[in-house]
């Protein structure tokens, strides 16, 4: 969340009720937009998320939110580093701030093992997948984001399991589309869940 700035000329669509000051220097607020495009969250927005991002700022201070950032950027590269030699790494030289990215390029051709397929089996073993397919330039992208509160051995344990299901790829790739398998819904049908 943050501001957003526009021309002039976009604001009688902006999305609606905006405060507006009167003469006396109090703000009311107007509903009466005939071009807005509506309203598009409840007025407090996610101001929960505010005061939870702000509450975390407060508690760690200035040096805290420093050794949590370089704690991110050092987590993000140990990652890379040890899923380099077995996931594409598209750009980067093996740097990374704080979040990696690496592809299906190593196996999805050869194997029809792809990201979606990968994202679907972590969960079977216990991860949540990462953000899948974006950056769009990457073809197959698989953009992992470890926080800055991951631990070692855990950083440790998920680069081992893709490592792994990597492996597993070129052993047993028909095994990937039927993943998740141990989740009370399987796979769902993706393309008619967009369309419907």
């Amino acid at each position: 969340c943050g501001p957003v700035g526009v021309c002039a000329e976009l604001v009688p669509y902006l999305p609606g009720p905006r405060p507006v000051k009167r003469a006396d220097g109090h703000y009311e607020m107007n509903a009466d937009l005939p071009k807005s495009i509506g309203r598009i969250r409840s007025f407090n927005g996610n101001f929960g998320m505010m005061v939870r991002a702000y509450t975390y700022m407060r508690e760690l201070g200035g040096a805290g939110i420093q050794k949590v950032s370089e704690m991110a950027v050092l987590n993000a590269n140990y990652l890379l580093s040890l899923i380099a030699d077995t996931y594409h790494v598209p750009y980067g030289n093996g740097r990374c701030m704080h979040e990696c990215v690496a592809s299906d390029k190593n196996f999805a051709k050869e194997t029809g093992v792809t990201t979606l397929d990968i994202a679907k089996s972590l969960i079977d073993c216990g991860f949540h997948p990462p953000t899948i397919y974006f950056p769009l330039v990457v073809k197959g992208a698989l953009m992992i984001e470890p926080t800055e509160t991951e631990s070692r051995e855990t950083i440790e344990e998920f680069a081992q399991i893709l490592n792994d299901l990597a492996r597993k790829t070129k052993e047993d790739p028909e095994s990937f589309h039927r993943a998740p398998e141990l989740t009370r819904m399987g796979r769902l049908d993706e393309t008619a869940a967009a369309r419907n």
